[in-house]
């Protein structure tokens, strides 16, 4: 189910002295299958892009095309938008509110009206993807859990709608190194079957290990759309508008600075490890 942007602008309180232009007439396809990034500083327009993504904000200007349908068109079945699309956002623990954790995951597939026995398999499912014991935590409290659980149960909540599109603002943010590398690897796995990832992150390092595609958003505009070693092979470019570049694309950029062939859009680890071995067998 590809996404297409066609000419988007959203506008916050047009026609007053606080007008504001938070997505100026971007274009954008998004193929299904891919691992999107998108970055950019605070205030360039990512959040308020992924909301009209998912039909929460109606643009401005342009369009948002899901599988070839206008989402803010008249007579457009918005309860189907939600069955493809899921959306987490920043800290979605705090948005958990049910008595248990079979609860919370089981209220969005309640809302599409199927049977409590598909209800059940949903949820087990989706605890099985999110690497939760079914058994041992569904009858507790999601707020007896801890953080990055309750992040896992909140995440589980959306995958148990069986979205096609999963679209994510800063998933990994608070987490500590081994919850946050959990986690990554569980979108990843959702990627690798089929799903279509959308993440929203300041971590260039998760874009670089993993991303298919990454764009870079400037005052409300897109400036950058490439694989990942094409856009952070722009270092300076990034570093003027307060963005950074991988851990290893630093190190690769430190080596070549040294006189070492490292070759260009070296970002992820294993390609830099490659390089370290060869140059190391060089010197025997």
């Amino acid at each position: 189910m590809p996404i297409e942007l066609d000419n988007l602008t959203y506008t916050y309180i047009p026609g007053t002295p606080f007008e504001a232009t938070a997505v100026d007439g971007i274009s954008l396809k998004i193929d299904d299958g891919e691992f999107l990034g998108i970055i950019g500083h605070t205030g360039s327009g990512k959040t308020t892009l992924i909301g009209l993504m998912a039909g929460l904000l109606k643009p401005t200007k342009g369009r948002v095309l899901v599988g070839g349908m206008d989402i803010a068109a008249k007579g457009y079945d918005r309860k189907a938008l939600r069955r493809h699309v899921g959306v987490v956002f920043q800290y979605p623990e705090h948005q958990l509110f049910e008595e248990t954790v079979f609860k919370d995951i089981a209220y969005g597939p309640r809302k599409t009206g199927i049977s409590e026995m598909q209800i059940e398999m949903r949820v087990r499912q989706a605890m099985a993807l999110m690497e939760l014991d079914y058994d041992a935590i569904k009858e507790l409290s999601p707020f007896e859990l801890s953080g990055g659980q309750k992040r896992r149960v909140a995440i589980a909540g959306v995958l148990a709608i069986k979205p096609r599109v999963l679209i994510l603002d800063e998933p990994v943010a608070g987490l500590d190194p081994k919850g946050r590398a959990h986690l990554m690897k569980l979108i990843t796995h959702l990627n690798s079957e089929g799903v279509t990832i959308i993440m929203i992150t300041h971590s260039m390092d998760d874009l670089a290990e993993n991303a298919s595609r990454v764009v870079v958003l400037n005052g409300a505009r897109l400036i950058m759309d490439d694989k990942p070693e094409k856009v952070f092979m722009n270092q300076q470019a990034l570093l003027q508008i307060g963005l950074d570049i991988p851990y290893v694309a630093r190190i690769a950029l430190q080596l070549r600075a040294c006189g070492k062939t490292v070759p260009e859009g070296v970002i992820r680890f294993g390609a830099l490890k490659d390089c370290v071995k060869r140059m190391l067998e060089e010197k025997r």
